[in-house]
């Protein structure tokens, strides 16, 4: 549900490029509780714009039960070497 619902967000509004190439995001997985922790799997990390970040953190607040509560956004390069 997490990846369908993170999809659409996505989908909704498209991160923007990177170096001038697409930065595109492989899936989402929910890592901790205590807070909540959401790790992004994406092509290049550090090209994930700090509003982008904000953007992501505001739509899982709104659409999943996590309103009024802290979460923390990682960002992790996609590949065999994570």
């Amino acid at each position: 549900e997490l990846n369908r619902k993170v999809r659409e967000f996505i989908d909704t509004f498209p991160p923007s490029r990177y170096r001038n190439k697409p930065n595109p995001f492989s899936y989402v997985t929910q890592t901790s509780v205590r807070p909540p922790t959401f790790v992004f799997f994406v092509r290049e990390p550090q090209g994930v714009h700090f509003s982008y970040q904000r953007y992501l953190a505001n739509k899982i607040r709104e659409e999943l039960p996590f309103d009024m509560v802290p979460i923390r956004l990682l960002f992790r390069k996609k590949g065999k070497d994570t």
